[in-house]
Parts: structure tokens; sequence; C-alpha cells
């Protein structure tokens, strides 16, 4: 057993180089992932209930909630007490965006790494939102319209700014 051990431990550090690739709590999430998704597909056959059938609209507007959804999560200040106690504040990274440096090791780094990164966090997204899809899709429906109009909200926020900062730039204006 010590063996194997071993070889996983020489493999993570040849694959690492050196920086902190906290590979054993990647494995962690991945598993947890795995595990919820296959336990809501069970409980979801047991109690007789299907995902309804998700037509073009509903995968664009699932595409849209996933991503207003995690990037809510992953950079709005607002959600940064969620991302504090595993990420250090840097500044800003965008309109409206924070920029966070992810702190500590092992498992506090790995949650760092997945809380601060809307593509890590899209797939958990948009496995929530086809768990909601199949449990409450009335409620889904609602919330994922809510996060799309969020989204066109912010599209046209820039939009009007990108113009405004045009208009300011103009010889006529």
């Amino acid at each position: 057993m010590n063996s194997i051990i071993d070889k996983a431990q020489a493999r993570k550090r040849e694959y690492s180089q050196g920086a902190d690739r906290p590979l054993g709590s990647y494995a962690v999430f991945l598993t947890a992932f795995g595990t919820v998704v296959g336990a809501g597909a069970v409980i979801a056959r047991l109690t007789g209930r299907r995902s309804v059938e998700l037509r073009p609209w509903d995968v664009a507007l699932m595409t849209v909630t996933t991503y207003r959804t995690s990037r809510i999560l992953a950079k709005d200040p607002v959600t940064s007490p969620l991302r504090a106690p595993f990420t250090r504040y840097e500044g800003t990274s965008g309109p409206s965006e924070l920029a966070e440096e992810v702190d500590g090791k092992g498992f506090r780094h790995a949650v760092g790494e997945l809380l601060t990164c809307p593509f890590c966090l899209a797939q958990w997204v948009a496995a929530a939102y086809l768990g909601g899809m199949t449990f409450a899709p009335r409620a889904t429906r609602l919330a994922g319209t809510t996060m799309c109009a969020v989204a066109g909200a912010d599209w046209l926020q820039l939009a009007h700014a990108w113009l405004e900062q045009r208009a300011e730039g103009s010889p006529a204006g």
C-alpha cells in the first residue's frame, strides 16, 4: 500500500513542478460533484420525476443564467464574503468586479480557485439549474429569467458607458 501512495505522491510532485496544485482536494471536488449529480438522478428516478424537455429556448436561458450566476458568485463585490475565507482582495478587475488572489494551501486553495473562477463554477451552476428543472421547473425558470434579465441589463450598462465614452471623444460631442 505504501508503494502506491509513494508513487502517487511522486507523480504529484512531478506534475506540480513545485507549484501548489492540490490534486487531492480537486479529487474531492470531482467526487462530490459526481456524488451530488448521481444522487439527484437516483432521487429523481425513485420519485418518478423527469427533467422537463429542454427546448432551444430553455438551453439559451440556462446558458445565460449559468454565465451570469457564475460571474456573480466569482466576481461580484456583494458575494465577496463567500470568497473572503479563501482569498485576498487585490482590487478591481472590471466594471463592478473584484480581483482576488487565492489564499492558503491544500483544500483551502482548491476552494479559493473554485470560488474565484466563473469558468470553474459554471459546471456546478449548470448542474444545479438542471436539477432545478427536474424538481422545480417553474421556480427554476423564474430564477433563470431573472438572471437573464440581469445579464441583459449588464450588457446594456456596458453599451451605455461605451456610447458615452465615444460621444465624449467625438468632435461633435
